[in-house]
């Protein structure tokens, strides 16, 4: 006698096709994920670019500034020269790189950094005290977001702020020609 074929369990072999489809869209979004994550990080690492280099464009403007005392750094908010005194005497002859025409470089050069960030732009202000102390302020703008903003207040809306960073600077400013 023959055994019976319904009492023996068929051994199931292989995959059948709705547990690949399953295991193919659990896969795609782990992929999507992955990719999102991937965008988020190139986004974040370019904003730090940025930082860094509007970091650096401040501090190169301050270090000039301390490295020329006879010059007089000031710009509006256009990146225009407000005042560079143009009547110093040199004290020695050649210059030392330290005369007022000096300073005026220095933001030629400094302005032109500036255009490397996007929407970048730079402000240095500056009071002088009675006792002849200098507090310069320099602020450099960006556009971090890459959205066409041109407004002032420093990030507050990503929309139409400019991202910035401020440095003061105070100093014991010569007095010239004295």
């Amino acid at each position: 006698m023959q055994p019976h074929k319904s009492r023996h369990l068929k051994v199931q072999r292989g995959f059948t096709l709705l547990e690949v489809l399953i295991a193919l869209l659990v896969l795609s979004i782990g992929l999507l994920g992955l990719a999102a994550l991937q965008t988020v990080g190139l986004r974040s690492n370019q904003m730090a670019v940025m930082r860094t280099q509007a970091t650096h464009m401040a501090y190169d403007i301050t270090d000039r500034i301390r490295a020329n005392l006879s010059g007089t750094y000031v710009t509006d908010a256009n990146n225009n020269v407000t005042n560079v005194l143009q009547d110093y005497v040199m004290d020695a002859c050649p210059p030392d790189n330290t005369t007022p025409e000096m300073a005026l470089t220095d933001l030629t050069e400094w302005c032109n950094d500036l255009s490397s960030l996007p929407g970048g732009q730079g402000e240095i202000t500056q009071t002088i005290s009675v006792d002849n102390i200098a507090t310069y302020t320099v602020t450099v703008y960006w556009d971090e977001a890459r959205t066409g903003a041109d407004g002032k207040a420093c990030g507050a809306d990503v929309e139409t702020d400019l991202r910035c960073i401020q440095f003061p600077l105070t100093i014991q400013k010569p007095i010239p020609n004295a």
